[in-house]
């Protein structure tokens, strides 16, 4: 079993976030980048718990610059066999699907794993167009997947309830919660992570469909008032008056 597994860098959640250029670029000075949460813990443990049930080959693959090498080897630490690292600023989700579709295609993978979303854009789009580019059948937001031969049976939430799918490989599937639990890299994986194959490839015909305009800031929340609990007419008549939601 051949899994494929895209991993982003997403910045860390304690990062203070800010522009530059009139607001038309992301400030990374300072940021501390982790590998997004939803890759890492869901798209690529189950990867691995799959390898570890039933065999198979592990490899996690990237769209960006040589400073991103660092979060691959985090990656690698977890367990994963090898990485691969398309060498080009991931800018687009479609030029970068369009990237990991064609790597995807010509390693013959059974399976392209990602997790249901980046945690700064949340766009939750990656998965299906490299389906669609594929020509695969794509599965999102999986919370549990379970593989028999070919066949997988792929479980997610739905209003009201849980939907189960069965399909066969090759697939994509995104990753939610629930798929996997999330592992923490040991001393032994750290140091064989060093050394591991991180093959770096560069992109064939890159086209950015899209471009920012420009960032904001959401607005900043508003102060809390505190409503003494024995003045409950004051809590009405400011939710009257003031939040006018009565």
């Amino acid at each position: 079993m051949k899994l494929l597994v895209c991993i982003s860098k997403a910045p860390d959640t304690t990062a203070k976030i800010s522009f530059k250029d009139n607001n038309t670029v992301f400030n990374s000075d300072g940021v501390q980048y982790i590998i997004n949460p939803y890759d890492e813990w869901y798209a690529l443990v189950r990867a691995l718990e799959i390898k570890e049930t039933i065999g198979g080959h592990v490899t996690i693959i990237h769209a960006g610059p040589a400073e991103n090498d660092v979060i691959i080897r985090k990656a690698l630490a977890i367990g994963a066999d090898d990485a691969v690292r398309i060498n080009m600023e991931a800018a687009d989700s479609l030029s970068i699907a369009e990237q990991i579709a064609a790597y995807a295609k010509s390693g013959a993978y059974d399976i392209v794993l990602t997790g249901k979303e980046t945690i700064d854009y949340n766009g939750s789009q990656l998965a299906g167009m490299i389906a669609e580019i594929l020509g695969w059948p794509s599965i999102s937001l999986g919370t549990k997947m379970d593989l028999n031969g070919n066949v997988a049976t792929v479980e997610r939430d739905v209003q009201g309830g849980k939907e189960i799918l069965e399909v066969n490989t090759p697939f994509v599937v995104s990753a939610s919660k629930g798929m996997a639990e999330a592992r923490i890299p040991n001393m032994r994986g750290i140091m064989a992570a060093r050394t591991k194959p991180l093959t770096v490839v560069e992109p064939q015909g890159v086209t950015n469909y899209t471009k920012v305009k420009v960032y904001t800031l959401p607005a900043e929340k508003a102060s809390c008032k505190y409503i003494d609990a024995e003045n409950p007419a004051e809590l009405f008549q400011l939710l009257r008056n003031e939040a006018k939601v009565l």
